[in-house]
């Protein structure tokens, strides 16, 4: 079994997520007490939204690309950054280092396109729903994207950096997710990515009546099936 390393702390809630899907599959796969083999470097989250506010990519480059450098120090096989958001900067951190980052956008891509879906609403912070970076990676699989509008925009990503990443999960909050959801399937989404590792604490799959893409998960079963390939 190969070393799953995972830069953490984007927020720490989806981090926990991130271990406990890994070792949920392994154990699935292997049977008995096997448990991944996993380290995690934890980052701190309110450098993270200071940096990512600032709009100082270099910053967030420097400091993802140290906790990746440490994790291949400490003998991880592979890479999970475990934020979409920080996906803009996936090339670099992986220059930085000799071990595969598994980019959450394309192993996405991969599972959309095993349910033939064509259109996909996409959720998450203002950088991966409004940029390029996450975007493209889908396209370049002949997925099309739609967003919300620019008001649900900012309610979603006001909600994620005020709330999510403080634990706060509200019933009305999930409420005006679902809501946003509902126009987006009214707009043609097929399907629904929950592109921010948190927005799978507040609403499960069951909520919604088109398929939801958990990226959390996603990314995790990815990292599973390189490390026991």
């Amino acid at each position: 079994m190969k070393t799953i390393g995972i830069v953490g702390g984007i927020s720490w809630l989806s981090t926990i997520e991130y271990y406990k899907f890994v070792n949920q599959l392994v154990n699935e796969r292997l049977g008995g007490v096997n448990a991944a083999r996993v380290i995690i470097y934890s980052v701190n989250f309110a450098d993270i939204k200071r940096l990512t506010e600032a709009d100082d990519w270099d910053g967030l480059t420097a400091m993802i690309s140290e906790a990746a450098q440490q994790l291949e120090k400490a003998g991880a096989n592979c890479l999970l950054v475990g934020a979409n958001t920080m996906h803009k900067i996936a090339d670099r951190v992986q220059a930085a280092v000799n071990i595969p980052l598994i980019h959450v956008a394309v192993v996405t891509a991969e599972a959309i396109k095993k349910k033939n879906l064509q259109t996909v609403a996409l959720l998450g912070t203002k950088y991966v729903m409004q940029q390029e970076f996450y975007r493209n990676k889908l396209s370049e699989q002949g997925i099309n994207i739609l967003i919300p509008e620019q008001e649900d925009i900012d309610y979603i990503n006001n909600a994620i950096y005020t709330e999510f990443g403080k634990g706060i999960f509200l019933p009305g909050t999930k409420q005006r997710f679902l809501e946003i959801i509902d126009k987006l399937v009214v707009r043609g989404a097929e399907g629904v990515i929950f592109g921010c590792t948190e927005i799978p604490i507040l609403i499960q799959a069951d909520d919604c009546s088109i398929p939801v893409f958990d990226t959390t998960l996603i990314h995790s079963t990815a990292a599973v099936d390189f490390a026991l390939k």
